[in-house]
């Protein structure tokens, strides 16, 4: 029996092994073949990361890792496909074996909602990007446009307002979900311009993002417009179909948690993305492992 098993080796999961494992705890990290690391993998460079700007997701996830495992971490790559808590211990079962552990840390992360038109998925890192702050600055002076109407698409435009030459906020509907302070906001730019009705439906460019193709639901007009980036903001999915029936989730599917990372659940804990929380981002994601890490090794102590 591991101490703790932690699900999702991303930079929370890591963050999570590396405390649990200094705490002398057996701890085992569950992925997907090929997932290490999470959607982070993919980014060319990481600006808001403290003391180590300009580095490549890769490159962070490697050193991460290496880290783990030189403090003897055991990463299992295996889809865990169920989960059962028993008295004593929590069951954890993959297509390769059975495993049990004392406490587990749920840190599987979300995946972005695509748009799903053509070549998206080939130019993500090359003008596609699911995260503004992380990315706005590489198209500083540049048009761009952000494709959404909830909140995180209409502050990702107001972020790049302040940084791009031209944003275009492209919506599927007339009217915007997210709060009309942010819609009155965007409104007093100058250089934000709105595309509503409209739906991306292909990307084009030859090493990089171009042009972005536009059709209009109304009246099913076609238009394209010049962009260096495209910002997808319409909605991410988390990764919490395991704990659906063991813990506690909100409307949207994130795991219930305060900053003390503890569930509704005795002995499960979570960290990064799949948490109800302000702000995802590559340092809060790191504090999430961290301070579920010690919560987990606490409630062991207790047992």
């Amino acid at each position: 029996m591991y101490d703790v098993a932690i699900i999702g080796g991303g930079v929370a999961g890591l963050t999570a092994a590396i405390y649990s494992v200094r705490n002398t705890l057996e701890t085992v990290v569950f992925e997907k073949p090929g997932r290490l690391g999470g959607q982070i993998v993919t980014a060319p460079a990481i600006e808001n990361y403290p003391g180590i700007p300009g580095i490549s997701g890769y490159e962070l996830i490697q050193k991460l890792m290496d880290q783990a495992l030189a403090l003897g971490i055991t990463i299992l790559y295996e889809p865990v496909s169920k989960i059962e808590i028993n008295t004593d211990e929590k069951c954890i079962y993959t297509p390769k074996g059975n495993y049990s552990a004392k406490a587990i840390i749920a840190a599987g992360g979300c995946t972005t909602r695509p748009i799903g038109c053509d070549n998206e998925q080939a130019f993500v890192g090359r003008g596609v990007s699911y995260c503004a702050t992380c990315d706005g600055n590489f198209f500083r002076g540049k048009p761009v446009c952000v494709v959404g109407g909830g909140n995180t698409a209409l502050e990702d435009a107001l972020f790049l307002s302040n940084i791009c030459e031209t944003v275009y906020l492209i919506h599927r509907r007339d009217e915007f979900r997210g709060s009309l302070k942010n819609v009155r906001a965007l409104e007093k730019k100058n250089n934000v311009k709105f595309v509503l009705d409209s739906v991306v439906t292909a990307i084009n460019g030859d090493k990089k993002v171009e042009s972005v193709q536009i059709r209009n639901v109304k009246n099913d007009g076609k238009s394209s417009l010049e962009v260096s980036g495209i910002f997808v903001a319409i909605g991410q999915v988390p990764q919490t179909e395991l704990y659906k029936d063991i813990v506690k989730l909100d409307s949207y599917g994130y795991i219930v948690a305060d900053e003390s990372c503890a569930t509704s659940a005795e002995g499960i804990f979570v960290a990064g993305d799949i948490r109800t929380k302000q702000l995802r981002q590559l340092v809060t994601a790191a504090a999430d492992g961290a301070v579920a890490a010690v919560a987990a090794a606490d409630f062991i102590v207790r047992q």
